[in-house]
């Protein structure tokens, strides 16, 4: 095991570990570094909050700050913070209500802000409390979250359904299980009803669901899925037979990281998945956009495809 020290800021050492290949710590600090820059320059440039910087961006720079894996400036997230700290202002943020879908910003900034709650960057869970009372109001009746419904297959910053209910789960969770026990128990059978036919199917239900609520048919189907659709560079694609993407490959590699299967079971895909995604690391630190249909330009695909697959390195390292 690899430690490289980067910096000493006012909270501490700073480190980035990498699991025997000294070239994963060098992707992770660099895509740290890319983020750190991106996540606040949004905000002050264009006087909004945006979905992909402030919300999935920001959620790998406060997954670093929780692991002790991060080079950010004091500044990097101070924006971001004051705005999820106000969940009340989130539908106001200065984005022109006809180009803003208002119930993903709810989504992802909830999911940021408990984000922020789970790594101590956000000490008043109140705040959180209040954005879960607004997300169960987006709930549909079948217990999802019907976010971008048109969409074959979500992409990094839109989710798609079955994603868009694994994070809402999620979050829900972390506000107050208790309280929000029945969207919990709603989304839980949507996910555990869904039909696993693509990799993000695979992703939403192994994210979304904790290991003892998904069934042993249902756990083969993934991992069989898993298995058929990891291309001989490591990657995997939106389906078992297409070439890989860096958001699909970064989401099987977060769906691994909460599984407790045997290591022998688990390890090759996890390490096939990492080779992929530090070989198709641009040299700013990003990674190409994930768009569907593949191979668009999109600045907010951009940003949310590198913050995920800075999240899949941190939580497989």
């Amino acid at each position: 095991m690899v430690w490289v020290v980067l910096a000493t800021l006012p909270f501490g050492p700073v480190v980035v570990r990498a699991a025997d290949d000294p070239g994963v710590a060098r992707a992770e600090r660099r895509v740290l570094t890319f983020l750190a820059t991106e996540v606040p320059r949004w905000s002050r440039e264009n006087h909004c909050f945006s979905c992909h910087n402030n919300g999935d961006a920001a959620r790998a720079l406060l997954a670093a700050k929780k692991r002790g894996v991060t080079l950010l400036p004091e500044d990097a997230l101070r924006e971001t913070l004051a705005f999820l700290s106000r969940p009340e202002r989130w539908d106001k943020n200065g984005v022109d209500a006809a180009f803003s879908d208002k119930r993903l910003a709810r989504l992802q900034f909830a999911n940021a802000l408990a984000a922020a709650v789970d790594a101590n960057a956000i000490g008043d869970r109140s705040v959180l409390l209040n954005a879960a009372d607004r997300l169960v109001v987006d709930q549909a009746s079948d217990g999802s979250w019907n976010i971008d419904e048109v969409a074959l297959i979500g992409s990094p910053a839109t989710y798609g359904a079955p994603l868009a209910t694994a994070l809402a789960r999620r979050t829900l969770l972390t506000a107050d299980s208790p309280r929000f026990s029945g969207p919990i128990h709603q989304a839980a059978r949507w996910l555990q009803a869904r039909p696993v036919q693509n990799t993000l199917d695979v992703a939403a239900i192994l994210i979304g669901l904790d290991p003892n609520e998904v069934s042993p048919d249902l756990r083969v189907r993934c991992l069989d899925l898993i298995r058929k659709g990891q291309s001989s560079d490591g990657g995997w694609g939106p389906f078992s037979n297409s070439p890989p993407e860096a958001f699909d490959t970064a989401m099987i590699l977060l769906a691994l990281s909460r599984w407790p299967a045997p290591s022998n079971e688990i390890t090759p895909f996890i390490q096939g998945g990492r080779r992929y995604l530090v070989a198709n690391q641009a040299e700013d630190g990003s990674w190409t956009e994930t768009t569907r249909p593949t191979g668009g330009e999109s600045y907010a695909q951009r940003l949310s495809t590198t913050g995920w697959v800075a999240l899949s390195l941190l939580a497989t390292d």
